[in-house]
């Protein structure tokens, strides 16, 4: 077995790792993300593509579609479960990569430099909180039932004005690590880091206004 190959289980590992500690200490995450080599790259594909996926998820969760997917009588709990798994996993994809790509952008509209794939790779890790909200769900289950996936339920009042105040709380938590993954990886001031990250910002601003009904 080659030394290359003895090494990738550990690095892989590492990113691993890494996950829970992007919430803890991003600096030090997003400073590894510097190194944008093909084994790093490689290294640290399985756990993007898991967060990609659970962020999708809570992605869907989150739309309007969700809210009312149960007033199709057709639709049971299993298959909105599907939905959510499925659809999450595209709509994850598509974040990663339209997203990405408008991170890549911002970045070098402010003079940076730096690869598209390491641009999706800071996304991704920015992406932890919204994975991270998928664990309020069984809560909210618990309080409303399927009342959250149907039009006029019983999903209202300061128990569901709770749910959704988490809900924009873990948004800005990832945008938050977004700006600082920009400020690591390129060396930024905060100000420049602020201007990169406010092309692939306003996406998810402009998502969370829709589903709340302000326009």
């Amino acid at each position: 077995m080659s030394a290359e190959a003895d090494a990738r289980p550990p690095a892989e590992r590492g990113w691993w790792l890494r996950v829970p500690l992007v919430l803890q200490s991003p600096s030090a995450v997003f400073a590894a993300l510097r190194d944008d080599r093909d084994d790093a790259a490689a290294a640290r594909a399985e756990p993007i593509l898991a967060l990609t996926w659970l962020a999708g998820i809570g992605g869907v969760l989150a739309s309007n579609v969700a809210g009312e997917i149960l007033d199709d009588f057709d639709v049971d709990g299993i298959l909105v479960a599907v939905w959510a798994f499925v659809g999450g996993g595209f709509y994850g994809l598509a974040g990663y990569l339209v997203l990405g790509a408008l991170v890549h952008w911002g970045a070098r509209l402010a003079g940076g430099q730096g690869s598209y794939r390491r641009a999706r790779h800071v996304l991704a890790y920015a992406a932890v909180p919204l994975a991270v909200s998928l664990l309020v769900w069984p809560v909210r289950l618990a309080a409303h039932g399927s009342d959250v996936f149907r039009t006029g339920g019983q999903d209202t009042g300061a128990a569901n004005r709770v749910f959704e105040g988490l809900e924009l709380g873990f948004v800005l938590w990832a945008v938050a690590l977004l700006v600082v993954g920009i400020r690591t990886v390129h060396g930024w001031t905060w100000t420049r880091a602020l201007a990169a990250a406010a092309l692939p910002a306003l996406v998810p601003a402009l998502a969370l206004a829709r589903a709340h009904g302000l326009f």
